[in-house]
């Protein structure tokens, strides 16, 4: 014991410090997410949309690249507060919602971060994506006319402008003021005619209201259909989506109407769309970009336009069969980021003229 016990003693030293070490080397490890197993690859995604091609885009999306998708939904108002109040803790890279007023919102309040992409640069034309990189349009839709086949002729019909004379008294249909797509069209009646001429047409649309401004865009449409209405303002995708529901009410209200893109002679109508942006604090900016570029492809353009009835902001990709049926139109060219410039002036016009 005498001759062996200081080689024994010296052994368990070394087995002390090598236990400890390796210890030490596993904590630094774990703390760093591992080397011996790959961290998983996501892409953390707020929207404001609630489609099923949009699911379908995501879950592609996820076959191709990998990188799974997760996914919170809510109203624009509330996926913008939540970015607000988690602040540089937000889980968030991506942010989806509608109308340019929303994004333009969304950029004010310092939510999204500039994004310099060739790609996006070359899938998306300029107008439809904001002049810094902030936000990205992903799809657009028209704002136009939806009229009784029974009881309005289409050469009526012209423009916006021409829905306050009194030939449409007690006949025009359209959402409350508080609906951002209302909002927008306030936005580009101001760019066109200046705060003082878009506070005459709102007076002069309200004067010729069927009913108190309610509901949804589908629900103009229904109102012309039962004849409490002859001319309602909503998007062109809610037409489609209604011709192919499953619910036939729906399907018959739609079938009564027929669409008329007004300021054809003019300006032209005024188109919105759906949108995204990596926000400021995106844990995994890389996968956000990759992902609004993948929306932005020949590939999934192509989903949005055939299964939600949209237009496809990328140039290269053919509309569908509905909206080829509907024909070509001449869209007002303001870029989109002027319509929330002036969404706070057309907030303050509707409530001048008391439209509700």
């Amino acid at each position: 014991m005498i001759i062996f016990g200081p080689i024994i003693q010296k052994n368990m030293l070394k087995n002390i410090i090598k236990s400890t070490l390796i210890a030490s080397v596993g904590a630094i490890l774990f703390s760093c997410g591992g080397t011996t197993e790959q961290k998983e690859e996501v892409v953390n995604v707020y929207t404001h949309r609630h489609y099923e091609a949009d699911q379908q885009l995501f879950d592609k999306f996820t076959e191709q690249t990998g990188i799974k998708v997760n996914v919170v939904s809510a109203s624009a108002d509330e996926l913008i507060q939540k970015l607000e109040l988690e602040g540089a803790n937000s889980p968030a890279d991506v942010l989806i919602t509608v109308d340019a007023g929303r994004l333009h919102r969304a950029e004010s309040k310092g939510l999204f971060q500039a994004v310099s992409s060739e790609t996006l640069n070359t899938n998306i034309p300029a107008k439809f994506r904001d002049p810094e990189g902030f936000w990205f349009g992903l799809t657009y839709r028209a704002r136009i006319f939806a009229y009784s086949t029974e009881r309005v002729k289409p050469e009526e019909l012209s423009t916006y402008e021409a829905l306050t004379e009194p030939q449409w008294k007690g006949r025009v249909l359209t959402r409350s003021s508080e609906n951002i797509y209302n909002q927008s069209l306030m936005a580009s009646v101001i760019a066109q005619h200046g705060k003082e001429g878009a506070e005459q047409w709102a007076a002069g649309l309200l004067t010729n209201m069927a009913r108190e401004p309610k509901g949804s865009d589908r629900d103009q449409v229904k109102a012309v259909a039962a004849g409490e209405g002859d001319v309602a303002i909503v998007n062109t995708y809610y037409i489609g989506i209604m011709l192919n529901d499953e619910n036939e009410e729906e399907r018959k209200a739609a079938e009564k109407i027929a669409i008329f893109f007004p300021n054809q002679n003019d300006r032209g109508t005024h188109i919105n769309i759906s949108g995204a942006g990596v926000t400021k604090h995106a844990p995994n900016k890389d996968n956000a970009i990759k992902l609004i570029e993948f929306l932005s492809a020949a590939e999934a353009q192509g989903m949005l336009a055939n299964i939600n009835f949209e237009y496809p902001v990328n140039p290269n990709v053919e509309l569908s069969d509905l909206l080829k049926k509907w024909g070509t139109f001449k869209a007002d060219e303001v870029n989109l980021s002027v319509l929330g410039d002036n969404n706070s002036d057309a907030v303050v016009i509707f409530d001048k003229v008391g439209w509700k």
